[in-house]
């Protein structure tokens, strides 16, 4: 939606999109509130995620994914219930609360567990047969640095398995896996994943507004960001067009 003409913005891609996506973390909205945050972001919402294991002490569960059902945007419970699951050897148990909620997109992840690389791909390939998958890339423990070329292994291995895209850690802080503990960019990192891994499979969890400007600046408007406060969406579709200061000048010049 645009209210008024400019000329000179970048390209954005138009929903259903396959890349450009922003993935909102929903840490606790009531029912109320999702229905207005996505009455003012939701033709910039493209995926929800219900964080970590909100889901679980959430109320009004069931009403609240039908306010994003109607409004057709895909949804999934955070990784770490599903490694909450797992600890636990409930897979099964898991897979029926996906039936019961109806639920569009699963998270994989191993960033608080540790899981044997062969077995959470076979958990990819066993949850690709019931719904889309997306897999998460990196640990929360910040002590954890996986260097660059396991992060290529695994995430290349992962989507081979079946993932649609995967997800590149970063905790909803953005202080941990792609980012060290101050929030500045692991560049280096993210520039050889990009050797291998095609951005639009990728979506880099990227809370923090200049981690934000950085992905786009670096990628281009249409770079998938996740971990996205439901406040902020707004605020990074302006950074993505080139209207907020962080970015005015980057989309202008080369319009010019």
């Amino acid at each position: 939606m645009q209210n008024y003409f400019l000329k000179d913005l970048p390209e954005r891609t138009q929903k259903p999109r396959k890349e450009g996506l922003t993935m909102v973390m929903d840490k606790g909205l009531s029912v109320r509130e999702a229905e207005d945050f996505l009455s003012i972001a939701g033709d910039y919402t493209d995926v929800i995620k219900l964080g970590w294991a909100t889901s679980y002490v959430s109320a009004q569960l069931s009403e609240k994914l039908e306010v994003y059902r109607q409004a057709n945007i895909p949804f999934y419970f955070g990784g770490t219930l599903f490694e909450a699951f797992i600890v636990r050897n409930q897979f099964e148990d898991y897979r029926r609360v996906l039936d019961k909620y109806k639920m569009p997109l699963v998270e994989v992840s191993d960033g608080s567990i540790e899981i044997p690389h062969e077995e959470k791909c076979q958990y990819i390939r066993t949850l690709s047969e019931q719904v889309q998958v997306l897999s998460e890339v990196g640990s929360k423990d910040a002590e954890k640095i996986i260097p660059p070329y396991k992060w290529i292994e695994l995430m290349q291995a992962e989507l081979e398995a079946g993932a649609w895209k995967v997800i590149g850690e970063a905790r909803e802080s953005g202080t941990v896996g792609l980012f060290r503990s101050s929030g500045e960019v692991r560049s280096g990192l993210v520039q050889e994943i990009l050797t291998k891994i095609p951005s639009e499979k990728i979506i880099w969890e990227a809370p923090q507004k200049s981690q934000q400007v950085w992905f786009i600046k670096l990628i281009g408007p249409n770079v998938n960001l996740g971990n996205i406060a439901a406040n902020e969406v707004i605020p990074l579709e302006t950074l993505r067009l080139g209207l907020r200061g962080d970015t005015f000048d980057f989309f202008l010049n080369k319009a010019l």
